[in-house]
């Protein structure tokens, strides 16, 4: 059985497509097909189902990639070992971050990883909560950082850092600094026009399940899926935004608003770090896992 014939098949099977796994692992999608063709004659079982949707995997198919999944595991390892022999960490890593998050993130982070794993090559993805569940059940991605997660069968899910939930406003003319500080109260909050992602994203449906348990609903003037958009939109009068301090503070040009914290204790929302227990990490990955854990909460205290 040929490996790379193995990892093309697991991949296909996990993303359901032959031009998404095609897409994924760089090869044309008929050097792709015939490959996972030549594997289903050697084995001389029918592997997957095709149709016009995409593709799932038989019942052979599902047993096979589950032992797929532990070769190429322990592949990976063998080459770890090998790596950690001549004194350094190599192969892959795959993070998913929300879109306000990896503004914060992205540099600092990557400055570590370079730092502390030079050997390593590391992938970052932003995206909606959803989408990075999504990449992170089908392999796509090996660690996620999420807003409000919430526990899985499949997944491990860990506590980074709570962040604090502001209702930003445009900065009337002539302001020159911010009002005397004090909470809005949640009620307050619901009564006001919302420029706010569309469901699911965490902090929306966070927002609106805090505001159910007080009887209130949010009045949403406009949804819109975007942080960057959402501060041009509240700039220009559309409405106000409930969003992370640090989406505030990392913005362009965050003294074009007005903050206040939300509610008596203050709302915050749980950040999380996130990977699958459907297949073991690698070496490579609990590294950059510890590397996640130690270096977000000092970011987000110093933002």
């Amino acid at each position: 059985m040929d490996l790379k014939q193995l990892e093309y098949f697991v991949r296909v099977a996990e993303l359901g497509s032959f031009t998404r796994a095609a897409a994924a692992l760089d090869v044309a999608q008929s050097a792709l097909s015939r490959q996972i063709r030549l594997l289903e004659v050697e084995l001389r079982q029918n592997l997957l189902v095709r149709n016009g949707r995409g593709a799932s995997p038989t019942e052979a198919g599902k047993l096979l990639v589950e032992h797929g999944r532990g070769i190429l595991h322990q592949m990976a390892r063998a080459r770890e070992d090998m790596d950690r022999l001549r004194g350094g960490l190599s192969g892959r890593v795959a993070i998913g971050l929300p879109n306000s998050v990896a503004r914060v993130m992205t540099v600092p982070l990557t400055r570590a990883f370079r730092q502390e794993l030079p050997e390593a090559r590391l992938s970052i993805s932003e995206g909606l909560s959803s989408a990075l569940l999504e990449g992170l059940a089908s392999g796509r991605l090996d660690i996620v950082v999420l807003y409000n997660a919430q526990p899985a069968r499949d997944i491990d899910v860990s506590h980074l850092i709570d962040e604090d939930l502001l209702l930003v406003r445009a900065r009337p003319p002539g302001l020159a600094e911010d009002p005397p500080p004090g909470p809005i109260a949640l009620a307050d909050v619901a009564r006001l026009p919302l420029v706010i992602p569309s469901r699911p994203n965490a902090i929306r449906m966070y927002v609106e399940s805090e505001m159910a348990s007080i009887d209130c609903r949010p009045e949403v003037a406009l949804e819109i899926d975007g942080v960057s958009a959402i501060l041009d939109l509240v700039a220009d009068g559309a409405g106000c935004a409930v969003l992370s301090r640090n989406a505030l503070l990392n913005s362009p040009r965050p003294s074009a608003y007005t903050a206040q914290v939300i509610g008596t204790p203050p709302l915050r929302i749980a950040l999380s770090l996130a990977s699958s227990l459907q297949r073991p990490a690698t070496q490579v990955q609990k590294a950059a896992l510890e590397l996640i854990r130690h270096t977000v909460p000092a970011l987000f205290r110093a933002g």
